[in-house]
């Protein structure tokens, strides 16, 4: 279960937002996912675990979080919108444009370009979602 101290209720409540219960159930449930889901898988699972949740609520609590930037959005397979968790303030995936597999990966060596970027925009940049895209080795080998 979604702790107290967990990133996203962190920001929640330091930004003077009650921690509810149909939020913590959200965050757990996004949390649990590995914060990628579409707006129907989070709907079905929020179902099953509290029914008492409704859609607005559900919709409600993602516009917060996005707003918040503790969520991000990302549009994967050609238009399924996927939530995203977002703590540390940057995530990056490889696409494949054949068969629309997400590969996840951590290392990030874009801090040389943000500071650039701040310094000649007069911006503080607070996160990035990197996307490539390209072919994925099994699809690769298929086509070979």
């Amino acid at each position: 279960m979604t702790t107290p101290e967990s990133p996203a209720v962190r920001a929640l409540r330091q930004a003077g937002y009650k921690i509810t219960t149909p939020r913590l159930t959200i965050l757990d449930i996004l949390e649990n996912c590995n914060g990628h889901v579409t707006a129907a898988e989070l709907l079905a699972q929020v179902e099953a675990r509290d029914p008492s949740i409704g859609r607005a609520s559900v919709f409600r609590t993602l516009d917060l979080l996005i707003k918040l930037g503790i969520l991000w959005t990302s549009v994967q397979g050609g238009s399924t919108v996927h939530y995203m968790l977002m703590p540390n303030g940057h995530h990056h995936h490889i696409i494949c444009t054949s068969c629309h597999k997400r590969i996840e990966f951590e290392d990030c060596e874009l801090s040389g370009l943000i500071a650039d970027l701040e310094a000649r925009y007069g911006v503080r940049i607070e996160g990035h979602l990197l996307e490539l895209y390209g072919v994925c080795a099994d699809c690769r080998r298929q086509c070979d």
